[in-house]
């Protein structure tokens, strides 16, 4: 990861990110070593947050804070005073370099990380128990809070998702931050419309998937070198033929340098550098949509609120427990097994075991791969799949359309 410098530092919570800097930024004059000035862009945090999450900012657009004292009055301003418990204005003094991981300043903001609870925390649209779900936010999920309010209801956003949730599952302010780089990672997100994921580091190379523009991926390798590329080589069981059509070993080697090996599902890839974002992200909320169709929301649905009750377990190769841990297939296998119908515990072997649609319905399986099938997930209305998808998220809500689907067959 770029290293970042002095008083400027970006973070990546849930989705969104909040720029602070001092009086000086990295620019792209780095590349020579010089810093540039940035100055006349004074934004609000909840205005920054707001414009982030419909698409209107990017994350890591240079932005600089009001102080402290003016956030806490615009707070106030908007929500008053009697509701309103605010937070304190935190401040770290600088960014620095931690292993591979970045320790980030949220200058005058409000960082929540739900790790307060055993699997997910729901997001409502209004503060009450009785209103509609709108979003779940799995296990170290981060969020921006705008404020709490004395019956003990936070106002978040994250991925895009603005709701409440109940700030007893929250750590909040400097204790977040401290736990933040714990609980984070490195990733990469898609910059363009749509890309080729590929299985060597070359354009030539086999496609694994074709991910879309807003996917975000962790990275496994981020400095390819030779001794990882020849292991992955190894593990995946790429043929002569494919290392040739990718322009040979030693063009491989020789253009390594410019692509990041990241996991897609439990499965190792390559990206280009050229379309990517690199960024130290929190998980972010996932909303909870409505079938455009029936208007109806997933939990409507009993196979789907069956399965949604597992968001969040652990992901176990060659696993079938839904609360102990499975694999994709394990997820698929048992969901369906609650209902009376018996999948195998094979994605490759479902597929062949079910009906080709070109129209979904919740409960419907979207089957991956690269040529063969590798992935499995379940439909749940909305364009959304419930999946088991790798160690390191387990059982989450992804876009149906992360990757493009193979098939989509209906037990």
């Amino acid at each position: 990861m770029r290293r970042i410098k002095r008083a400027a530092a970006t973070f990546i919570a849930g989705g969104f990110a909040i720029a602070v800097l001092a009086s000086t930024v990295q620019s792209s004059a780095e590349a020579v070593g010089r810093e540039e000035g940035i100055s006349g862009a004074i934004v609000l945090v909840n205005d920054f947050c707001a414009k982030v999450a419909n698409g209107e900012l990017f994350a890591t657009d240079p932005l600089l804070m009001l102080n402290g004292d003016q956030i806490q009055q615009e707070m106030k301003g908007n929500y008053g005073n009697d509701e309103v418990i605010p937070g304190p204005a935190t401040e770290i003094e600088s960014a620095i370099q931690d292993g591979e991981h970045v320790r980030l300043n949220l200058n005058y903001s409000r960082l929540g990380i739900a790790n307060k609870v055993d699997n997910y925390l729901n997001v409502r649209k209004r503060p009450s128990t009785d209103s509609r779900i709108i979003g779940k936010m799995v296990k170290n999920s981060g969020c921006h809070v705008y404020k709490v309010t004395k019956d003990g209801w936070a106002k978040i956003i994250s991925g895009g998702v603005v709701g409440f949730v109940k700030a007893e599952f929250l750590t909040m302010d400097e204790e977040a931050e401290a736990i933040a780089p714990e609980v984070g990672r490195d990733c990469v997100e898609i910059m363009t419309d749509s890309l080729n994921v590929r299985a060597l580091p070359s354009t030539t190379a086999p496609i694994y998937s074709v991910c879309d523009a807003g996917e975000e991926f962790e990275i496994k390798k981020e400095s390819v070198d030779q001794q990882f590329l020849e292991k992955i080589i190894k593990k995946e069981e790429i043929s002569d033929e494919a290392i040739e059509r990718a322009g040979g070993m030693q063009y491989l080697l020789d253009h390594m340098n410019e692509f990041i090996c990241i996991m897609v599902d439990d499965d190792y890839a390559f990206v280009s550098k050229e379309y990517v974002r690199e960024q130290f992200s929190l998980k972010r909320a996932t909303k909870v949509k409505y079938d455009p169709e029936t208007g109806e929301a997933p939990g409507s649905y009993g196979i789907v609120a069956y399965a949604m009750q597992f968001l969040g377990n652990p992901y176990v190769w060659g696993g079938t427990s839904l609360t102990n841990g499975c694999d994709c297939s394990g997820f698929t296998m048992q969901i369906w097994a609650h209902f009376g119908k018996g999948l195998p515990h094979s994605s490759a072997a479902q597929a062949g075991c079910t009906t080709s649609v070109s129209h979904p319905i919740p409960g419907d399986l979207f089957f991956y791969g690269n040529g063969g099938i590798g992935h499995v997930a379940m439909y749940i209305g909305g364009g959304q799949v419930i999946h088991a998808s790798n160690h390191r998220d387990g059982i989450k809500i992804s876009n149906a359309y992360y990757r493009h689907p193979v098939k989509i067959g209906r037990p």
